[in-house]
């Protein structure tokens, strides 16, 4: 479970997850997301499951995380991208055992202005 906290610390530093192809350049990323997931009867202690739902996000290509207490902050240039890498890491929980998976995800699709999660924060600061 993740949330956007206001001011970055070493704990919660932005983290880059690839690049673009080699010969294509990157402008901005135009979508952020935010994810928090959780299986529904499997106890207190869920961190195992978390693990695996970040671990299936991590192998995504072109996203950018930032992990928090509480939720995951996805950048992609694509929507598509962010639900591709929210359906895997959703499926992982079901592989683990859970019976019952909910999850939040929260979408700010800007497309008249490219920027990262760093220019949201910065607006605030």
């Amino acid at each position: 479970m993740v949330y956007l906290t206001p001011v970055p610390s070493p704990a919660t530093d932005f983290l880059p997850r690839t690049e673009p192809p080699s010969g294509m350049a990157r402008s901005g990323y135009r979508v952020i997301a935010e994810f928090s997931i959780h299986p529904i009867g499997e106890g207190t202690s869920l961190s195992r499951y978390i693990k695996s739902a970040l671990t299936e996000l991590k192998k995504a290509k072109g996203l950018r995380l930032q992990v928090t207490p509480m939720a995951t902050v996805i950048e992609a240039d694509k929507l598509s991208d962010v639900l591709s890498a929210v359906e895997a890491a959703h499926e992982s929980l079901f592989r683990m055992g859970a019976k019952r998976v909910d999850f939040i995800l929260r979408v700010d699709d800007r497309r008249d202005k490219e920027r990262r999660m760093e220019d949201k924060v910065r607006a605030i600061a």
